[in-house]
């Protein structure tokens, strides 16, 4: 069955850095979208970054661009997500995602969640 786990969150001040990876196994179909969603208390999931693993295209949200980057190892089956000036606001549970196919960035579209990974920034 297809697992998603999820690594490398944790607590940094503002302005830091943090890298996040989502390690894929159970599946063989090569075109799918893996993705970073978010979700702060009180508020709804949202999409943050998406990339198209057969063509490598990304997508961010508005208000990651330019300080986060999502890639992909696919020798391993890994997309890592790196963080850099890092804002209170970004505080939240991560989740990675699969969508089995090519997709955008919305959450529904999604067939696989990984558990969730914290991350705090102060």
């Amino acid at each position: 069955h297809v697992q998603l786990v999820e690594s490398g969150g944790g607590s940094v001040q503002a302005g830091g850095s943090l890298r996040l990876s989502c390690t894929a196994s159970g599946y063989t179909y090569n075109r799918n979208c893996m993705a970073w969603f978010r979700q702060a208390p009180g508020k709804e999931r949202e999409g943050v970054a998406r990339i198209a693993t057969g063509s490598g295209n990304t997508y961010y949200a508005d208000s990651v661009k330019g300080r986060f980057t999502i890639s992909q190892d696919n020798a391993k089956n890994t997309v890592s997500l790196q963080m850099n000036s890092l804002k209170p606001e970004d505080t939240a549970m991560y989740y990675c995602a699969l969508r089995l196919g090519l997709g955008t960035l919305r959450q529904a579209e999604y067939d696989y969640w990984g558990q969730g990974t914290q991350v705090t920034v102060s």
